[in-house]
């Protein structure tokens, strides 16, 4: 298994966090399990993708939130290019309601790109990663310039307070004195989900950094370094995001990518 990262162009680091690709040198069944990051992203892949429900996936989607556990299956030999986008992208790039897309996908394989070409058939023609990232950076510019759809900057400053700040829900809305119900709606309509529940894939998300840094003597110290009421409650919260405790996943995970961990059986 063989995973690279590229970093997008000046044009685009608003939008995109990065471009990654993974490719399998093996004949093998993988299982993948999507853990909740708070971001969306595009995919274009070899076909050879299928949900828990055995169900193909389309050759290139666009996916929204995930928040419920879920399991994909790839067969075979495969290559997998992905566009990581940051969490308000499905609004300011393709003007959608980000809650319409919240753990499901959006077909693109019938996109239009330049001279009426299908977006799909362009990428099927490139041979190379840096054709893929040029086909797609200029594919999301020109969504992008479409739609004009800016960033609200209390949303902005919103989300930096909760994915790298650590500030809890209160301090947001006091900070942008902004109502509860109004949070909500603006949360809803720009990431596809609710401001608590954002609040609480940003701390998980700190716990796992903390676990895969192996930063803690004992598993109970990243409960309590992350504030969680309790063990149990970390516990509770890590395998309702992840579907194992984090022990189960130090033992039974293995992170190529990152947030698409290939579960042992």
């Amino acid at each position: 298994m063989h995973y690279r990262e590229w970093q997008p162009p000046a044009s685009l680091s608003g939008y995109v966090r990065y471009f990654w690709m993974l490719e399998s040198d093996q004949p093998e069944t993988f299982v993948f399990r999507p853990i909740p990051d708070g971001c969306p992203g595009l995919i274009f892949q070899s076909d050879s993708f299928f949900d828990q429900e055995g169900k193909k996936l389309p050759g290139l989607f666009l996916y929204g939130q995930t928040t419920r556990l879920n399991e994909l299956t790839s067969a075979g030999l495969f290559r997998t290019f992905g566009v990581y986008l940051y969490p308000h992208a499905l609004r300011t790039i393709f003007g959608l309601r980000a809650d319409e897309l919240t753990d499901s996908c959006l077909d693109l394989t019938l996109r239009r790109y330049r001279d009426d070409s299908a977006l799909h058939e362009q990428l099927k023609h490139a041979t190379a990663p840096a054709d893929w990232m040029k086909v797609l950076s200029d594919y999301l510019l020109q969504e992008i310039r479409r739609h004009e759809a800016s960033l609200d900057p209390g949303l902005h400053q919103a989300l930096e307070r909760l994915q790298w700040a650590g500030a809890s829900l209160r301090e947001v809305r006091e900070e942008l004195r902004l109502s509860e119900r109004t949070l909500e709606r603006k949360f809803k309509e720009h990431i596809g989900i609710s401001p608590k529940l954002f609040s609480r894939i940003c701390r998980f998300q700190s716990a796992l950094v903390q676990l895969r840094q192996q930063s803690f003597d004992k598993l109970s110290d990243i409960g309590y370094e992350q504030e969680y009421a309790d063990q149990s409650h970390f516990i509770r919260t890590f395998r309702e995001f992840s579907g194992l405790t984090p022990d189960e996943f130090r033992r039974r995970s293995a992170e190529v990518v990152e947030n698409f961990p290939i579960v042992r059986r």
